[in-house]
């Protein structure tokens, strides 16, 4: 070792004449794309939740402009607005493949979920106020700030959003209804009536107006708030949750003052609609009261409305959010589950209630059967259910997701909540499963991660992709207790055998519990390989389940070293057999041999525990034989992998025992041929000697040899005290590996020029923000000696980054080549290599900027942000879990993982062929065809609405958040929307005032039964209203009416009709044959109905087994 060491020294003073001369960096702007390839995880701004029933996609909206969308088998993808703006809406085109969001800018933004790109982006020209989707179609509602409700479809053949002329104004409306007119009503709600196919919307205004519209005809249907009110009262409090029936006492109530916070459906035929209010109240309105308009302007009446409290306080929070499920054991259309967020007592925990409610026959009064309060993780921030997607028409159930802050997503299964809820059942609060996440991130919370490129057709390959042939590509998403997650949407990428089978690169990262996971990164979806538990299965290791603080693996050797906080190096060898048992239990002073009991899969195969000092960098040899340990007392030791001992201890690299943070090794070959003097030929050339170079935190850096002897004759540092970050060791102007041990190591193809006349070329460059990119462990390179001598040093320190040559540090001068100095705080920073040669360096500041420099000369090529990229501010410790190889970037935030690429033109993950995609066109397709089915056999056989709710059970189901309506309606009922929608609702005298002013009691005698009328001159409005209701259900049941609705006759007309010949005997006798044709008639329309019912169960069951047959095919097998 003392030859080696005065052959590097001879080389030092052969070359000390000498001069390099740095040529500038050919590195450019447009040779560097920052692009994210892979994101997991939801963002902690999440705030909005959407849902598509068909499909099985949950869409996240955040704060920051992006949408997270997660389906099965571990699908997920990230939607970045070109817009740091929050989300205030979001829904999806249900089975169409597209996503709509609404930012605070009111920018509509559509996005592509086939090709995850923004489609098109339309800017509202006033605050939206109110946004919701007809189910299954391209059309659209929006509610504005000035109370203008307007129709929008999208255009998906030519991209585009359309403004129909279709506009709905406040002041018609309340004109129509008495109500008085104020300026800057909004629109606080616009909700599609549950079984009227989009024929019907509710809109509520802020000041507590509440209108029901139908688009056929053209009118209103339902009033309710801004009068006085004789509501009947009643409270739930938690204390006596259950048996309570909301009435009491009678009091009259002035809504005109009173503000609508939230509303939602709460029965599956829309005949109640529960409203929640900014002073805790919760109205539950039947909007399907017989009374007319003018009746309730008039006289007020608590028949259409109920009241709720959840708490008698005077003090209580606004209603923020309701949803509505309807019950598993339901007596009718409104029995079900109330969703709560709000209304409880300002001041009070915060919760989540729960009421089970049940309706009396007669719709007077409503019963909480339970209540329950569930305690969030966190504050709330949305919640959406989800329908079961095989359940039948009886039975409603729904799973429940609950959003909270930071970005945790919770489920909530129908089973345990209806236990819950139960009278019979005492449970006092129910386990919510938690988002599994791919990569688990917070629980157990990741402190290290390392991801590598390993050789092609390498024994590490071989090993880990036999390894990951064991588990299925993907990962399951199924939680303990049997509890399947629902979300199953996306089609996984369908890879060939050979392409399963190969393992190119791996994501590797370290737990506060001690344990490791490996993942297959090959492809821009991750699959888990394997996972190592923090313990050792039948011994007990002291300080083995402390946290990891850092890992390095040898594609060569496929050993695994883990180093923890404690002190200890675990080493794991995947090329071990499962028989293999011996155990190695390695200190400073003794060498311990246990037998374990065999176990499946990779095992530990000894732990050093040397100085009790955390270890903060870890590096093998490029052979892998040997491994370099550095510890945070400053001390270095070298231990060998073969024989599995320590070869030596180091002193401490600084006087100030500064930790050791960066380990490079450099293999010097045919160090002999650089001896000329005969005085050396005595010496046997070695042909490969290993050279370590530590780096210290307060930047001394020494070198040794392979036997802990000192190549420089103490330890060097620069001339100004700086905090060090990272060290790299390059040979310049050849082929240079920085990270890939075991790798092919090419030869030069040229020597560095040397030129004894020219002077070192000494830049100083003052550059923005910069960061370092690989963890503090370096890797090694192959050398000869002379090249040694005219390789550079690259040191990274937080102020200023500083090449040197190697010669001058072993020399002892600290003279740097070029320098740049940073006006932030640099944290992170590694080299990225082009053609197998280093080319340049990226850089990360604790500002969140990235710098990407050019190599030699360090000038600045492209700016960027973790803020551009991907929305990210930067938080301490991140970069111990940032790593860089083969030109991509893996960093970690909260809950979050990113792959991020740099180089332009570079595609290491083949994408998009090998990108899952996000929507199942067969999935749609088949949905599309059995709905468009059903419908046709609704035509031809006069089925009723709501009668074919379950035929496309798992295909489709309505958001329950605004309406429970699961009747399949294909696209091309809509049609007749569009028709309406392409013309202003009031171009002549509005059919809706008309029809209210003009609104009169009727009699019995006004109603005509099997009579032909006499010959009446109708308006062109009711002919237009004639044509619209030819089609509805009611007709292809009932008949066509001759009359669409009572008229007012006079009394010559009226005893002209039913005036009869003959005594008054014969006139009842007459009146009764009427009535008695007339029940005949209802009977036969009452059996043809239960006829055409069966008939449709039985079709219904059909598609069922059909659904489930094509559930289980991929789209390659259709």
């Amino acid at each position: 070792m003392d030859a080696a060491k005065r052959l590097i020294q001879k080389a030092v003073h052969h070359h000390h004449h000498h001069q390099l001369h740095v040529q500038r960096g050919s590195s450019k702007s447009t040779d560097f794309d920052l692009q994210i390839a892979v994101h997991y995880g939801i963002p902690s701004t999440a705030s909005l939740l959407a849902f598509d029933p068909i499909q099985r996609l949950l869409a996240i909206a955040t704060l920051d402009g992006r949408i997270k969308v997660i389906g099965g088998d571990g699908i997920e993808g990230l939607l970045i607005s070109p817009k740091q703006l929050p989300y205030k809406s979001l829904e999806f085109l249900e089975n169409r493949g597209f996503l709509i969001g609404i930012s605070n800018e009111n920018d509509i933004e559509v996005w592509n979920l086939e090709s995850r790109c923004l489609a098109c982006c339309l800017q509202w020209d006033s605050n939206i106020t109110a946004f919701s989707v007809i189910n299954g179609s391209y059309l659209m509602f929006i509610g504005d700030e000035y109370g203008l409700m307007s129709v929008v479809k999208y255009d998906a053949e030519d991209t585009k959003l359309l403004r129909l002329p279709y506009h709905i104004f406040s002041d018609h409306l309340n004109e129509a209804v008495g109500f008085p007119s104020l300026d800057h009503q909004q629109i606080v709600g616009v909700l599609p009536q549950p079984c009227s196919f989009g024929n019907r919307v509710l809109i509520a205004y802020e000041n507590g107006l509440i209108i029901l519209w139908d688009f056929n005809e053209a009118r209103i249907l339902f009033v309710g708030g801004g009068k006085d009110l004789q509501l009947k009262d009643g409270s739930v409090d938690s204390q006596s949750g259950e048996d309570t029936n909301l009435q009491g006492n009678a009091s009259y109530n002035h809504l005109q003052e009173k503000e609508i916070s939230a509303l939602c459906w709460a029965s599956s035929n829309g005949s109640i609609l529960a409203v929640g209010y900014v002073d805790g109240d919760i109205l539950f309105w039947k909007t399907s009261t017989g009374s007319s308009v003018r009746g309730q302007q008039n006289e007020p009446s608590g028949s259409n409305v109920v009241k709720l409290q959840l708490s008698s306080a005077e003090r209580r929070l606004p209603i923020i959010v309701l949803h509505w499920s309807a019950s598993n054991r339901s007596s009718n259309d409104c029995d079900g589950q109330l969703f709560i967020y709000g209304g409880d007592e300002i001041g009070s925990e915060e919760v989540l209630t729960v009421l089970n409610l049940e309706w009396s026959s007669g719709m007077e009064t409503v019963r909480c059967k339970g209540r329950a309060d569930l305690t969030l993780t966190g504050s709330f921030a949305d919640m959406i259910l989800l329908p079961s997607a095989w359940s039948k028409k009886s039975n409603h159930k729904a799973d429940v997701f609950v959003l909270t802050n930071p970005g945790q997503l919770h489920l909530y299964d129908d089973a345990s909540l209806s236990a819950l809820l139960s009278q019979q059942e005492k449970e006092t609060s129910v386990c919510a499963l938690e988002f599994p996440a791919v990569v688990p991130m917070v629980d157990p919370h990741m402190t290290m991660a390392k991801f590598a490129a390993l050789p092609m057709g390498g024994n590490s390959s071989k090993v880990l992709s036999e390894m990951a042939s064991v588990r299925k590509q993907g990962t399951t998403l199924a939680q303990a207790g049997g509890t399947k997650w629902p979300l199953t949407g996306g089609v996984p990428v369908h890879l060939s055998s050979t392409e399963q089978r190969v393992v190119e690169r791996v994501y590797i990262a370290g737990y506060q519990d001690g344990s490791v996971r490996i993942w297959n990164a090959s492809y821009p979806f991750l699959s888990i390989i394997c996972v190592l538990e923090g313990k050792v299965k039948g011994l007990q290791v002291t300080g083995f389940s402390t946290p990891v603080s850092n890992l390095d693996f040898c594609s060569l050797t496929s050993n695994l070293a883990v180093g923890n906080e404690y002190g200890l190096v675990k080493l794991y060898n995947f090329n071990g057999s499962s028989d293999e048992t011996s155990f190695h239990l390695v200190t400073e002073t003794k060498h311990e041999v246990c037998i374990l009991p065999q176990e499946e899969g990779p095992h530990c195969r000894a732990v050093f525990s040397l100085p009790n000092s955390p270890i903060r960098a870890l590096q093998f040899a490029n052979s892998g034989a040997k491994l370099a340990v550095g510890f945070e007392c400053g001390r270095v030791a070298v231990l060998d992998m073969s024989s599995l001992s320590v070869l030596f201890f180091t002193d401490f690299v600084s006087s100030s025992s500064s930790p050791v943070i960066s380990v490079t090794w450099t293999n010097y070959e045919n160090i002999g041929s650089l001896v000329k003097s005969p005085k050396e030929t005595n010496i046997v050339a070695n042909p490969a000697e290993e050279v370590m170079f530590f780096l210290t935190k307060d930047a001394f850096l020494k070198i040794i040899d392979s036997g802990g002897g000192m190549i420089n004759s103490h330890p060097w540092h620069p001339k100004k005290k700086s905090i060090a970050i990272s060290m790299y060791v390059i040979e310049y102007n050849t082929s240079v590996s920085t990270s890939t041990n075991g790798k092919h190591l090419e030869k030069a193809n040229q020597d560095v020029a040397i030129n004894k006349n020219q002077p070192v070329d000494e830049t100083t460059l003052t550059g923005a923000n910069s960061h370092s990119s690989e963890h503090h462990s370096s890797s090694g390179i192959a050398l000869t000696g002379e090249r040694l001598m005219d390789s550079l040093i690259l040191l990274c320190f937080e102020d200023s980054l500083r090449l040197y040559s190697t010669k001058s540090v072993i020399q002892g001068n600290n003279k740097s080549i070029f320098k740049v100095k940073h006006s932030n705080p640099c944290c992170w920073t590694s080299t990225f290599r082009k053609d197998d040669k280093v080319c340049g360096l990226i850089l990360l500041f604790q500002t969140g900027a990235i710098e990407i420099r050019s190599f030699p000369d360090l000038e600045l090529v492209k700016e960027s942000s973790l803020m551009s990229i991907l929305r990210w501010n930067y938080k301490t410790n991140m970069e111990k879990n940032m790593s860089f190889d083969n030109g991509l970037i893996t960093l970690a935030n909260g809950c979050e993982l990113a792959f991020a690429s740099l180089l332009s033109g570079e595609n290491g993950f083949r994408i998009p062929e090998s990108l899952p995609c996000l929507h199942d066109k067969v999935l749609a397709a088949a949905a599309d065809a059995a709905i468009s089915f059903s419908s046709n056999q609704k035509q031809k056989q006069g089925i009723k609405p709501g009668i074919l709710a379950g035929i496309v059970k798992g295909f489709k189901a309505a958001k329950l958040a605004q309406t429970t309506d699961i009747t399949p309606t294909p696209q091309s009922n809509f049609s007749h929307l569009e028709d309406i929608f392409s013309k202003p609702p009031f171009s002549e005298s509005s059919p809706a005032v008309t029809d209210i002013q003009e609104a009169v009691e009727l009699n019995i005698d006004d109603i005509e039964i099997d009579e032909s009328p006499l010959p009446t001159v109708t308006t062109s409005q009711e002919v237009k209203n004639i044509k619209r209701e030819k089609d509805t259900e009611r007709e292809q049941l009932l008949g066509r009416a001759d009359d669409i609705k009572p008229r007012l006759r006079t009394p010559e007309e009226i005893i002209a009709q039913y005036r009869k010949a003959g005594d008054a005997s014969s006139v009842a006798a007459h009146a009764r044959n009427k009535l008695v044709e007339r029940q005949e008639k209802l009977e036969r329309i009452s059996r043809r109905t239960a006829e055409l019912q069966n008939g449709a169960e039985d079709f219904a069951s059909l598609a069922n087994e059909l659904v489930k047959a094509m559930e289980n095919r991929k789209w390659w097998q259709v």
